[in-house]
This record gives C-alpha cells, sequence and structure tokens, in this order.
C-alpha cells in the first residue's frame, strides 16, 4: 500500500508545525493543568480529583494544542463542561444502574453539545465522571457543576487567552487572532460570503472542525498562490 494511501486510511494528520510551537503548546498545556490541580484537589478528595482532572486534561490538549480549533473556544469549553456535569449528576441521582446511568449521560451529553452547538469531546468525560467517579463526587450533587467543574472550565480559558497572548499567531480565542497577512478586503467577490459558508458546511452533514475565520483565511492563501502561478 502506497505511504500516502496508508497515511489516509490512518487519518494522519498532514500538517506539520514548528518546533516553536510543539514547545509552547507542551509547556503552557503543563501549567494550565498544574493550576487546574491546585483547584481540584482543593475541592475533592484525592480520587475524585483525579477523575475529574482526567477530563481537564483532555481540554488542555485542545486549548493549547489547537487553539484555533472550534471545539477549542470559549463557548463550546465553558458549556460542553458544564450542561455534560449537569446531565451527568442528573443520571446518576435518578438512574440507578451505574453502567445505564453512565451510558446515559454520555448519550445525552453529545446530544445537548451538538443541539447548543457547544460541542466539546472532553465534556463527554466529564458527564461520564459525573456517574462513575466514585463517592466523592457523588456526594457533591449539583454543586459538582458549579465546582469544580464550571470553575475548572474558566479557569482554563482564561489561562489560554493569558498565555497563548504572549504569541501572536496563536492568540486565542479565535477573535483575538490576528493574522499576520492584511485582512481581506470585504467587498473582495471572490471571496465567499458567511452565508454560502454556511450553506456549503451544512450541505456535509457533519461537523467540521474549524471556524470560519480560519476557512476564508485558507481560502485566500489558496488563491493567492492559484494567482501567483504556484
Amino acid at each position: 500500500m502506497p505511504t500516502h494511501k496508508l497515511r489516509q486510511w490512518l487519518g494522519i494528520e498532514l500538517i506539520e508545525v514548528s518546533i516553536t510551537e510543539k514547545v509552547v503548546s507542551t509547556l503552557s498545556g503543563g501549567l494550565a493543568i498544574l493550576a487546574l490541580i491546585a483547584i481540584s484537589t482543593h475541592a475533592l478528595p484525592a480520587g475524585g480529583a483525579a477523575a475529574l482532572i482526567t477530563s481537564m486534561g483532555a481540554s488542555a490538549v485542545l486549548l493549547f494544542g489547537v487553539p484555533h480549533g472550534q471545539l477549542s473556544q470559549p463557548w463550546p469549553v465553558i458549556a460542553g463542561h458544564g450542561i455534560s456535569a449537569l446531565i451527568g449528576v442528573a443520571c446518576a441521582q435518578f438512574i440507578a444502574h451505574p453502567a445505564i446511568a453512565a451510558a446515559c449521560a454520555v448519550g445525552l451529553a453529545i446530544g445537548a453539545m451538538q443541539q447548543l452547538k457547544c460541542i466539546h469531546p472532553p465534556g463527554g468525560a466529564t458527564a461520564f465522571t459525573a456517574v462513575m467517579g466514585g463517592s466523592a463526587i457523588q456526594q457533591l450533587g449539583f454543586s459538582f457543576v458549579l465546582f469544580p467543574v464550571l470553575t475548572n472550565a474558566l479557569v482554563m480559558v482564561l489561562l489560554a487567552v493569558l498565555i497563548n497572548y504572549a504569541f501572536p499567531w496563536r492568540r486565542y480565542p479565535n477573535a483575538f487572532h490576528h493574522p499576520a497577512q492584511k485582512p481581506s478586503d470585504p467587498t473582495d467577490e471572490s471571496l465567499p460570503t458567511h452565508e454560502e459558508i454556511i450553506t456549503a458546511i451544512r450541505t456535509l452533514d457533519s461537523f467540521v472542525d474549524i471556524s470560519e475565520e480560519e476557512l476564508v483565511r485558507l481560502i485566500e492563501l489558496l488563491r493567492d498562490r492559484t494567482g501567483k502561478g504556484l
């Protein structure tokens, strides 16, 4: 099997980032988790804190490894974790069988995140943790949603804003991201309109993890390269 076909079949990402980007992602993600460990261990005994931080560790990968991804933006992070935690606690309290409660929690969390446009994969882990995270978490009841889940999510977003702001090419959220190249001319008819972008994406009938701004930027780059005969 040709190498490119194997990479495509395995789903290996083709984009290679610089060593600087990798180092920044590594250090900033570690720093964020260190802060969250301090918060979570204050709210929960060691076992419960470890269970919760698992889902927040997944969020760190997105916020510091893929800061411009749609799944990494503030609304998906905060609402995704909060709604999933709420659903998880409700399932834990009203469904007696743990396995069924966990399955319902994760499934309903996925549906709710899709409906509310806040898909954040670690939210599924948060919903699962609310059911299967142990007695320390279950004893918190619905207060688990506010503290430590929403508190951790807010701290994670704040740290992502502050840490990524030091690096112009990865400022977070996307509203703060200013590419080095000049912005596009809003009257440029060669670029798709907002409505055209939304229509095209909806025809896929699948979630696309790229913001509208990043998509337009890619179109600009491709257009410029084509115009230069590259």
